[in-house]
């Protein structure tokens, strides 16, 4: 290969349309590597955390010693989150509500509400790897035209069509392709495999809720027949 057809000199002499097209894919491409590894060790992170609290909480711990053993509010994530949030409605609700339906409807709220913003945590930033993932084709694309259009340009200016006068274009038009493959290709396989980790974790999260509603509400049950005793 000739420097005139390298690579490097092809992106440096290509238009300036080409030039800004390949100049948003490696930004975009540059980006969504950052979000991949962020998430990646976020959702590490988060898998162990979750299989800590599971352990520390299926022990037989006291449930009020659990709770004063979380971290506040703030610094709590996954599963941690959802038992303080419930926990903090059930102690809160107990002195002033003789309904136990009552008591365990405002903790499914407070439950659920800790589990939206579990959702909203562990899919940030995916869908900026969605948008990657399917736009930037289409940008590549959009340059391959550009491309091909200056290439048929250059053959209606040539007096003699020749496979040099178009070639550069050809060329520059490919690497437009390319770029935005090698922009998608990562986007698509990351998100897919990164959704699909947060909705197992945010199953997981769903069933511990669900576990912990039921012990609450036998703890209510317990509490409602020995009073009635």
């Amino acid at each position: 290969m000739n420097d005139a057809m390298s690579i490097p000199h092809l992106i440096m002499n290509a238009s300036t349309v080409v030039q800004l097209v390949m100049l948003l894919l490696t930004v975009g491409s540059i980006l969504s590597w950052i979000v991949i590894f962020q998430r990646t060790f976020m959702m590490r992170r988060a898998r162990k955390a979750h299989r800590g609290f599971e352990d520390r909480f299926w022990s037989g711990v006291d449930l009020n010693e659990l709770y004063r053993e979380v971290p506040p509010e703030q610094e709590t994530q996954g599963a941690e989150h959802i038992f303080r949030a419930g926990f903090r409605e059930f102690n809160r609700l107990m002195p002033k509500t003789r309904s136990p339906q009552a008591i365990l409807d405002g903790v499914q709220r407070s439950m659920r509400v800790a589990w939206s913003r579990e959702e909203e945590r562990l899919n940030l930033h995916l869908v900026f790897l969605a948008t990657v993932a399917s736009a930037s084709p289409y940008v590549g694309l959009f340059g391959t035209v550009w491309g091909i259009m200056g290439s048929f340009q250059s053959l209606s200016m040539a007096q003699q069509a020749t496979l040099s006068t178009v070639a550069p274009w050809i060329a520059e038009a490919l690497i437009a392709t390319a770029m935005g493959l090698f922009a998608a290709i990562p986007a698509v396989i990351f998100y897919n495999r990164l959704s699909a980790e947060s909705g197992r974790l945010l199953g997981k999260y769903e069933d511990f809720a669900e576990e912990f509603h039921s012990i609450l509400h036998r703890n209510l049950q317990g509490r409602s027949d020995a009073g009635g005793a």
